[in-house]
C-alpha cells in the first residue's frame, strides 16, 4: 500500500505536521504505519479520504467521522461511491485498479463496484451523480469485456436482457456477460423486445446450450414469444432465470442462476460440467399470446 511522510503528508491535507500529529494522539486518525527506522508513514488512500471529507465539513471531528464511514480501505465502495459524488472518473479509475491488485475481476465487480451502485441508487437530489455512476460502471465493464480471451469452451449461451438503460439491473447483465465470457462460454448478449424473426439467426449462429433471462421488465408475452421462436428454430436448450427476471408469479418451474454474477455463472458451469444441463427441459408448451403457459423445468432424473 502507497503510503508518504509525515512533511508530505501534512501538505496534501494543508496542515502543519505537528497539527497531524496532534489529530493522531487525539483522534487515533489518520493512522501511520511505522518504518523500520521509527518513521511515519501515512496511506495516501486515508489521507485523500480526509482531505475530501474535511473539504465538505471544515471541522475536523466531524471530517474524521466522515473518511471513516467511506471506508479506510484502499478500494470499497464508499470510497467508488466518493469519487462518484464528486465527479471524478479519475479517482473512480484508481479505486477499481487497487482493487484489482488484490482482487479479481469478478469479485471486484461484485464486492467494489455493484455494491457502490447500490449505494448511488434512489438518493434524492443526486441524480447527476448517479448517471455518471452508471454511465462509468457501463463503460468500466465494457473495457473489461474487450479485453477478455477468446472463448475456450465450446459451449454458448444467449442471454436476453430487459432491463431498462442506465439502471441497476442493466450493470448486472453487463456484470453477468463478462463474467460468463471470463469463464470460457462463447457468449451473446440481446435485448429482450427484438422482433422475433430477428432472433432466428443468431440462435442458429451462436447454437446455444443455454437461455439466460434478464432485467425483470419483460411481460410474459413477449417471454412467451421468444420461447416459441427458440424452439421453433430447433434448439432444446432450456431456458434460466438471473435476478428473477421471470415476470411469472408463484412456481414457473424455470430455474434460477442467482442473484449476483460470480453466483449465476459458477451454476451454471456447474450445470454443464455435470451434465445436468441435459436434464433442463421444456415440459410443456408455448404459446406466442398473452395468455401464453408454458413450463420449463428440471427432469426428475429418477
Amino acid at each position: 500500500m502507497t503510503g508518504i511522510r509525515t512533511n508530505a503528508a501534512a501538505e496534501l491535507l494543508g496542515v502543519s505536521p505537528n497539527t497531524l500529529r496532534s489529530w493522531e494522539r487525539r483522534f487515533g486518525y489518520p493512522k501511520p504505519r511505522r518504518t523500520q527506522g521509527g518513521h511515519r508513514q501515512y496511506d495516501i488512500a486515508e489521507l485523500e479520504a480526509l482531505r475530501r471529507a474535511l473539504l465538505e465539513t471544515h471541522n475536523i471531528s466531524s471530517a474524521i467521522e466522515l473518511a471513516r464511514q467511506r471506508g479506510e480501505g484502499p478500494s470499497s465502495p464508499n470510497r467508488l461511491l466518493d469519487a462518484f459524488d464528486h465527479f471524478d472518473e479519475a479517482a473512480a479509475d484508481r479505486v477499481m485498479e487497487e482493487s484489482l491488485a488484490v482482487r479479481s475481476v469478478e469479485r471486484s465487480v461484485e464486492e467494489v463496484l455493484l455494491p457502490a451502485l447500490e449505494l448511488a441508487e434512489g438518493r434524492e437530489g443526486r441524480e447527476a451523480e448517479r448517471e455518471l455512476a452508471m454511465r462509468w460502471a457501463s463503460g468500466w465493464l465494457y473495457a473489461c469485456r474487450r479485453v477478455v480471451p477468446p472463448a475456450s469452451r465450446p459451449q454458448g449461451v444467449l442471454v436476453f436482457d430487459s432491463s431498462r438503460r442506465l439502471d441497476l439491473d442493466a450493470l448486472h447483465v453487463q456484470a453477468l456477460e463478462l463474467g460468463l465470457r471470463r469463464a470460457g462460454f462463447r457468449t451473446l448478449l440481446l435485448a429482450f423486445d427484438l422482433p422475433p424473426e430477428r432472433v432466428v439467426r443468431p440462435v442458429r449462429a451462436l447454437d446455444p446450450t443455454a437461455f439466460v433471462f434478464c432485467g425483470g421488465e419483460a411481460t410474459l408475452d413477449v417471454v412467451g414469444r421468444l420461447v416459441y421462436t427458440v424452439r421453433q428454430v430447433g434448439s432444446a436448450a432450456p431456458v434460466f432465470e438471473y435476478r428473477e427476471a421471470m415476470p411469472v408469479t408463484g412456481d414457473h418451474g424455470i430455474p434460477s442462476l442467482g442473484s449476483t454474477p460470480v453466483e449465476a455463472v459458477e451454476r451454471l458451469k456447474a450445470y454443464v460440467d455435470s451434465g445436468r444441463i441435459e436434464q433442463v427441459v421444456v415440459m410443456g408448451e408455448s404459446e406466442h399470446s398473452s395468455g401464453s403457459r408454458f413450463s420449463l423445468g428440471e427432469r426428475n432424473s429418477a
